[in-house]
């Protein structure tokens, strides 16, 4: 699972924000690129930005890990 979370406190740079829906939810996906996508459509601004390096990073994917993460990557079943 990933998630979207955006800085917009230009007085404060480490705050971070998940990004939410509609109906107030956090946003959730199952893949990363389907994530950036989203994140690309509804903050096009700070994203163009990024990729021309005009301003610091303000948008970011974050992966969701469960409980069986540690083993996932370990290569356990």
């Amino acid at each position: 699972m990933f998630k979207l979370q955006v800085q917009e406190d230009d007085k404060d740079t480490n705050v971070w924000h998940d990004v939410k829906g509609a109906d107030g939810q956090v946003l959730l996906f199952g893949e990363r690129d389907e994530a950036r996508s989203k994140l690309e459509e509804l903050y096009p601004v700070l994203v163009k930005m990024e990729e021309f390096k005009a301003d610091v990073k303000r948008t970011r994917v974050i992966a969701i890990l469960d409980d069986n993460a540690d083993e996932e990557w370990a290569g356990k079943p």
